[in-house]
Parts: structure tokens; C-alpha cells; sequence
């Protein structure tokens, strides 16, 4: 089987501490830019020029990936295409591969948005790709009206690796000023082929899309967690329903499902109590868990306390919008064990990477460690944030993120783009198992360059897989003569 190979550009930071454990090095190949110029630039279906907001023209933000079970070389990412400063972008664009990496084609999804043929919506985002074990691959789109006031639920379907697709599913289409859908996920079950899961929150509030910690807390609302799936490989969704209803002043954030090696289904979330009144320690990292496909859930166990870290520029102070209330989940298809990371101050004050383990199924949970290798620098440099996690084919578990080590005085602000990881062989719950790190990035990238949806935007998350037992990060930079683009690249031994 043919797999791409880069000049090596990694470095690595060992631990040579006498008595302690030392991680295997993983290597970076050279990153390769996936995404190209916008497909939307002639585009006039859906009226710029008279929408409220700034548009970021030819800019690719939030990226998701996947690879295929059935052919490793067919690798999958999804992006925000011209991102718009108060939510959503143009449309949703695929990089697909089917050679390892050596080349990519941009597939634009059909009908999310106007631009892609959809005259309901005249934005996309929150761009979601996950592939069955058959091979068949799924896409999701929230889909939006210009005013924001109407969000969608779209899946859409291809059987050819992502080079063609399906028209969308509508899983849910409202319009109202009080309630938004918003923050959505897909997960195909790795044991099943015939099940799909969606799952994201609606939210009753006025109607901002991915409201911040601020405005969420500013009024008196819950937020429910809305589940469907499919049972016979996407031919037929069943109805959108709630699967969490909390009571009022309670709201998630974030959900995610994982599937474990026999079957079960774990959401993970973020849970906020109370309506700003509280202390701000009731935020919390939990998850609710199915064992029959998601008919039934049970309640939601918590993982631990969130201590919720935004990032500000370390130059200007400016707010840099990250994923900070969003948590990561993955599973050792091998030793079932999950894994959920999320960005957190309670190490440093400052943002850094939170990582918690369950053997038992995810009803219990591990004192969270600090996984994240950023040097403790004393200022804004050190703020680690982002993160996603994933394991490898041969138990190795991978958290991603971006710092602002190499940030120098002067210019803008260096950003890159780290993959921090724990052997199979050591204890991934403890601290000191998470020993080295690896540099994605190339070369720094100038994050203040990137589209400001409040804040410099780079993404609420990444994606990050692995083929084998080499890890497959798809992260954004950005850089003076591109506004944004999406970068692929491989990390393993």
C-alpha cells in the first residue's frame, strides 16, 4: 500500500530524567496545504454585498478529517469555505485524497448553502465528515439563513470516498429568534455499518450562533441535546429527538459520540449550570451513555469541574476565539478505554490541555492530568488551546493543539500547531506518561491574520485520525499571502 513520505521537519523534546518514562519520538513529514483558492468567487447567490457582517473571501477555517477503513490512501477533510464574522461561511468545501496525500481534489458539499445550490441557506459551518466501516462516507452541515434566525441539520452521503455526493437528509429546519441548532457532530458506528449518529444541542436564546460564555450566561434558557440516526446506512434518518432536557438555566454545549468496541455510544459535552448567578465552577465535562444504538440514555455522569480558559493575544490582548468549551473524545478500539480532552486553566491560570481517561465504559473517570507540553513561560505565550485527541492503531494516544511558543515581540502573533503523545505501554492517566511533543507546523504562522468572528478565527475545533499507527492532524494556518488555509500532514515513528 502506497504512503506518501515527506522530509522529516518534526522536532522532538524528550525527558531524560532518571527513573522516568520515556515516550517513543514521532516524526512530522512536511505539511502539505490541502486547501486552495475559494470555489465561491463568482458566486452571487447568496448577495454578500447585502448581508449583515464581513466576509473573509477566499478563507478555510475548522477542519475536520477522516479516514477510510476500507482504503487508507482515501483520506477526507471538511472546512468552513469564506468565513463570515458573525457566523457561518459560504459553504463547506472537501480536500479528498486517494493516494496517500500526494495529491488532493476540492469537492464543494452540495446543497448547504446557496453557493452549493441550496437557495434556503445562505450560509454553512460546523463541517463534520465520518466514513462507515463499508467505506461509505457522511458529511453533516449546520445550514443557515443569512439573519440567523433559521438553522438546519443536513447529512449528506457519498459512496465513492467523497468525490461525489447525495443530496442532503434534513434532520431539522427551524426558524425563530429564541432557539438556534448549533454545534453538531456525526459519528459512523465502527461496528455496524448500518447505524449513523447526529447529535448536537438546541439552545433557546436569542439566535447567535455558537454564542459565547458571556452571552450564554445573560439569560434564563436550557438547552437540550437533540439526537437522530439511521439504521439502514442513511437510506431513512428517524425524527430528531431530545435525548437531555434539562431543566431551565442548564444548557450543553459540544456533544460528541464515540462508539466503544461493543457498541456502546458515549456522548461527551459540556454542562453549564445556572443562569450567571453561580459561581463560575458550574461548568462541568460530562457524558451520557447508551448501550442499544441510542434508544435509550442514561443520565449524565460527570468527568470533572471545566475551568474554562479563553485565549487573548499575548501582544495585543485581543480575544482569540478557540475551541474552549468544546471536549474531544476518542476510543482504543483495542482496550475499549476513552479518552476526553478540552482546554482548561486550572494548571497555569492560563489555557492548556485537560485530558481525563474511563476504563470502565466511561462511568468512571481519572483525575484529569495536564496533557499539553507547552513551557511554562509565566505569560500569554504559554496558552495551549484547541485540542483534540485520537488514538492510534497501536494503542498510542495523540492530543493536538496550538500554542504560542515562538511568539517573538514584533509583527504578529507566531502561532504552530503541536501533537503531544502517550506510548501504549505506559499509564496515559498520569502526567508523567505525557513526556514529548511534536511540531506540526513548518514554520510559525501569524494567527492575527486569520478571519475575526469574535475573535482571530481559526476554528472551534480540528481534526485529527490516524492511519496505522501515524497520526493524520488537518489544522488551519495562516499566512500573508492566503488569508486562511487547511494543512494535512502525518505524525508517527
Amino acid at each position: 500500500m502506497h504512503r506518501i513520505r515527506f522530509v522529516a521537519i518534526g522536532s522532538s523534546l524528550l525527558l531524560c530524567t532518571a527513573g522516568l518514562a520515556v515516550a517513543n519520538p514521532l516524526v512530522t513529514t512536511s505539511s502539505i496545504q490541502v486547501s486552495d483558492v475559494s470555489p465561491f468567487a463568482s458566486c452571487t447567490a447568496d448577495n454578500v454585498a447585502g448581508q449583515v457582517g464581513t466576509n473573509f473571501p477566499n478563507s478555510e477555517v475548522e477542519p475536520w478529517v477522516d479516514v477510510n477503513p476500507t482504503n487508507p490512501d482515501n483520506v477526507v477533510g471538511l472546512w468552513q469555505q469564506d468565513r463570515w464574522s458573525n457566523g457561518g461561511a459560504r459553504g463547506l468545501v472537501a480536500g479528498v485524497t486517494m493516494n496517500g496525500g500526494t495529491s488532493w481534489t476540492k469537492v464543494v458539499l452540495p446543497q448547504v448553502s446557496a453557493c452549493s445550490g441550496n437557495p434556503n441557506f445562505a450560509r454553512a459551518t460546523d463541517p463534520w465528515v465520518s466514513f462507515s466501516p463499508n467505506g461509505h462516507l457522511y458529511a453533516m452541515s449546520l445550514s443557515l439563513s443569512a439573519d440567523l434566525r433559521r438553522s438546519a441539520m443536513l447529512v449528506s452521503k457519498s459512496t465513492d470516498g467523497g468525490l461525489t455526493w447525495g443530496g442532503p437528509t434534513t434532520l431539522i429546519d427551524e426558524t425563530s429568534d429564541f432557539s438556534l441548532n448549533d454545534k453538531n457532530s456525526l459519528t459512523a458506528d465502527p461496528t455496524d455499518a448500518n447505524f449513523v449518529y447526529a447529535v448536537w444541542d438546541r439552545s433557546r436564546h436569542p439566535g447567535l450562533e455558537h454564542p459565547d460564555f458571556n452571552a450564554l450566561h445573560a439569560f434564563s434558557f436550557r438547552s437540550d441535546i437533540m439526537f437522530a440516526r439511521t439504521t439502514d446506512g442513511g437510506a431513512t434518518w428517524e425524527p430528531a429527538r431530545a435525548i437531555f432536557r434539562p431543566k431551565a438555566n442548564l444548557f450543553t454545549i459540544g456533544n460528541q459520540i464515540a462508539v466503544l468496541p461493543d457498541g456502546t455510544l458515549v456522548n461527551v459535552f459540556t454542562l453549564f449550570k445556572g443562569s450567571g448567578v453561580q459561581p463560575s465552577n458550574q461548568i462541568f465535562v460530562a457524558v451520557i451513555r447508551s448501550t442499544d444504538k441510542g434508544v435509550t440514555w442514561s443520565s449524565p455522569i460527570i468527568i470533572d469541574k471545566h475551568f474554562v480558559a479563553p485565549v487573548a493575544d499575548p501582544d495585543t490582548g485581543q480575544p482569540h476565539r478557540t475551541g474552549d468549551i468544546l471536549p474531544d473524545i476518542a476510543v482504543d478500539m483495542t482496550s475499549g478505554d476513552v479518552y476526553v480532552a478540552w482546554q482548561d486553566r486550572r494548571f497555569t491560570g492560563r489555557a492548556a490541555v485537560a485530558l481525563s481517561r474511563s476504563t470502565d465504559g466511561g462511568r468512571t473517570w481519572s483525575t484529569p492530568i495536564k496533557a499539553s507540553r507547552t513551557p511554562s513561560l509565566g505569560n500569554l505565550n504559554d496558552q495551549a488551546f484547541t485540542p483534540s485527541v485520537h488514538v492510534a492503531d497501536d494503542g498510542t494516544v495523540g492530543v493536538s493543539y496550538y500554542d504560542f511558543r515562538n511568539n517573538a515581540a514584533g509583527g504578529g502573533t507566531d502561532t504552530d500547531h503541536w501533537l503531544a503523545h502517550c506510548d501504549a505501554t505506559e499509564d496515559c492517566s498520569s502526567a508523567s506518561s505525557w513526556d514529548e511533543e511534536t511540531r506540526v507546523t513548518a514554520a510559525s504562522f501569524n494567527s492575527r491574520l486569520a478571519p475575526v468572528a469574535r475573535g482571530f478565527f481559526l476554528g472551534d475545533y480540528v481534526g485529527l485520525d490516524n492511519i496505522g499507527n501515524t497520526f493524520t492532524p488537518l489544522y488551519t494556518e495562516t499566512r500573508a499571502a492566503d488569508p486562511a488555509n487547511e494543512h494535512y500532514a502525518e505524525v508517527g515513528p
